[in-house]
């Protein structure tokens, strides 16, 4: 029977185990222990993604970029511009993760608001991968999308601490697409592309200076008349993380996530949120962070829409 509270459907790849060397930096465990934290919610429904086939990848990346990820046969410096070293998982586990943002997607359409527990992996190019991104999930989805019809115009808020760089190159001179991204100013990448609005942050940027920024980039999202948004929330504008080098509290992070669904809910556009990037010294206090995105999604969800 379909549900009378609002359930979001949440999308998870954690159990495509991605091998790593001992004392990589990347945090991996966190999806699963993020995954976890849904086990026995009512209001977060957990579904396993299709992977992404080499056709709706192909409407992104390049068929050389592509080829060499599937066949191995990266070049040395491509393989450290990713971060990642090459396996057979690295290639299922990105197919995977790409999937879970286009399923999420097409739910977010009918539902109002949906999760990829993973994806965000906004540093990917058409022609190539960094920064631990590997396909450019949103990018992907979008362009399913426009391929099936399903949705014509496009909004990228982009809430990760780091530009939204590959994302806001492939939609260069895209009317369709609006990509925004507030990040720190001093962070990686430390060359920068050019989003359609880009709100950049000085280090130590506080809880004040992050919403204020949110709430101007949203507004400007959703004047772009957007059938869709992709809200790509990462917890690394925390004070605790490694990498982040802002100063913005787990409250003002709340606050963000419940800004960006409301005012999504109240203009009647459809949000689907995913991860990104979090790198706390307590791998806990990221998990908590994304929780919280996630809890978010599934209060402004609309009820009853599946079994």
């Amino acid at each position: 029977m379909p549900s009378d509270r609002p359930t979001v459907r949440a999308y998870y790849c954690d159990h495509f185990v991605l091998p790593l060397p001992d004392g990589h930096r990347f945090p991996m465990e966190k999806y699963r222990l993020l995954r976890e934290r849904f086990a026995d919610s009512s209001d977060v429904a957990l579904l396993v993604p299709e992977a992404v086939t080499n056709e709706e990848l192909g409407r992104v990346h390049t068929s050389g970029y592509l080829e060499a990820v599937v066949s191995g046969d990266l070049e040395r410096e491509e393989v450290r511009r990713i971060g990642f070293p090459w396996s057979l998982e690295l290639v299922e586990r990105s197919r995977r993760s790409a999937g879970g943002t286009l399923a999420a997607s097409r739910a977010a359409l009918t539902d109002g608001a949906s999760a990829n527990l993973a994806g965000g992996t906004h540093h990917a190019f058409a022609d190539r991968g960094e920064g631990f991104c590997v396909f450019n999930d949103v990018a992907v989805a979008i362009r399913a999308h426009q391929a099936e019809r399903t949705a014509e115009r496009f909004g990228v808020l982009d809430l990760d601490v780091h530009q939204g760089n590959g994302t806001a190159r492939i939609f260069t001179g895209d009317p369709s697409v609006f990509t925004c991204s507030v990040h720190g100013r001093n962070n990686y990448p430390f060359r920068k592309e050019v989003s359609d609005l880009d709100l950049e942050l000085e280090d130590g940027a506080d809880d004040d200076s992050f919403l204020a920024a949110v709430a101007t980039g949203l507004d400007r999202v959703l004047a772009s008349d957007p059938d869709l948004i992709f809200f790509v929330a990462g917890a690394d504008p925390f004070q605790g993380d490694k990498l982040g080098r802002l100063g913005v509290s787990k409250a003002a992070l709340a606050v963000r996530d419940e800004t960006v669904f409301s005012h999504c809910a109240q203009h009647g556009v459809p949000v689907a949120v995913v991860m990104s990037g979090g790198y706390a010294e307590s791998v806990s206090d990221t998990v908590d962070i994304h929780e919280v995105t996630v809890r978010t999604a599934a209060r402004h969800a609309k009820p009853g829409n599946f079994a």
